[in-house]
């Protein structure tokens, strides 16, 4: 039983013998109840706090005012908990800057290395806890250009730390960068993830395995950097006035993937496109209503005939004096078979309640 449980727990530890081309999946599960719903399809039109994580660009919708905004959300059964909070602030007139931070963890693991003790006996006064917990702090800024009209330019730098317990941590760094423009009615975007590629060196500390690795004869890794390889996303969009009451927004979306062939709507062994189609229907500016569908994947059965899944999204969203308060039903994974999630977040723009 003991070694079973090294086993798996060693595992995502002996798996960094090789420098891997993903790493930092946390990042990817992504912020703001609003964009959730909307499958992710806000790379064209984010324009206030949220734009940090999605296109840094769009922070320069942000005007005369600062902005903060907060979510938690509860994945697996309420076993992974995620949170997420920020602040953005203008400098001036035509840059705004923003701070961000996420945290993806699972808290209260049984650590069973010491459960027998060094005469064979099994004592459940030793087993302790430890938390397995990823934590990122991005800083951002953008830009609206002076020499090109309607186009806005941005960047975040981020700093990554990972731990598991007493057992490994790791620190790392990466830049991403956005753009987004306007034509009439229309709204470009464009976002790179982790365009330098973004690592993370770890280190692993042995004496917090004890004897376990010579009872289950297993080996640390020689190789302790991670990569995280680049991501591209675009995007575009257009609101529509209905008529004095009613708007709707419509936005396409693509993630670009690379490193070889994925199980996605396009893929290839030089990229990997998923699409993503969000709409939202407002009603006096107050409420809104959502929805998205995305994640689609290319699923093969043992026959090996070829299917597609889709993954549905829906959410509602109120502003009111400044305050938005959104809610979004969405799965992180849906060929995985997890269940779907609620989400809430939360965004105050002070110069809207100021106004008020």
């Amino acid at each position: 039983m003991k070694k079973l449980v090294l086993l798996l727990l060693l595992s995502p530890l002996l798996s960094w013998s090789q420098a891997r081309k993903y790493s930092n999946a946390f990042l990817e599960i992504g912020i703001d109840a609003r964009a959730m719903a909307m499958s992710n399809a806000v790379i064209a039109s984010t324009n206030d706090i949220s734009a940090a994580y999605w296109n840094p660009a769009g922070l320069v919708g942000i005007k005369n005012s600062w902005q903060a905004a907060a979510m938690h959300a509860e994945y697996f059964a309420s076993i992974a908990q995620y949170d997420y909070a920020a602040y953005a602030q203008n400098i001036d007139k035509n840059s705004t800057a923003a701070i961000s931070f996420i945290r993806f963890g699972v808290d209260d693991i049984l650590n069973t290395t010491d459960l027998i003790d060094q005469n064979g006996n099994v004592d459940y006064d030793r087993i302790t806890r430890f938390s397995a917990a990823d934590y990122a702090l991005i800083g951002s800024y953008a830009r609206r250009s002076t020499q090109i009209e309607n186009l806005s330019y941005g960047a975040n730098f981020k700093i990554v730390y990972r731990q598991i317990g007493d057992f490994a941590n790791s620190i790392g760094f990466g830049f991403d960068a956005g753009l987004q423009y306007q034509i009439g009615k229309w709204q470009l975007g464009a976002s790179f993830k982790d365009i330098t590629t973004t690592f993370n060196a770890w280190t692993i500390n042995e004496e917090a395995f004890g004897e376990s690795l010579e009872i289950t004869n297993s080996d640390l890794p020689t190789e302790n950097l991670e990569l995280t390889i680049p991501r591209i996303l675009f995007g575009f969009g257009r609101r529509f006035q209905l008529n004095d009451k009613y708007t709707l927004h419509s936005e396409m979306s693509a993630d670009f993937t690379f490193g070889g062939k994925e199980n996605t709507l396009i893929s290839s062994e030089i990229t990997n496109i998923n699409p993503n189609l969000g709409l939202e229907l407002g009603y006096l500016n107050f409420v809104f209503l959502r929805t998205g569908f995305g994640n689609v994947k290319r699923l093969t059965s043992f026959s090996n005939e070829t299917s597609f899944s889709l993954q549905p999204n829906l959410g509602i969203g109120f502003l009111y004096r400044g305050i938005s308060i959104d809610y979004a039903l969405t799965d992180i994974g849906s060929a995985s078979g997890t269940l779907y999630s609620n989400i809430f977040s939360l965004k105050f723009n002070f110069e809207d309640f100021k106004k008020s």
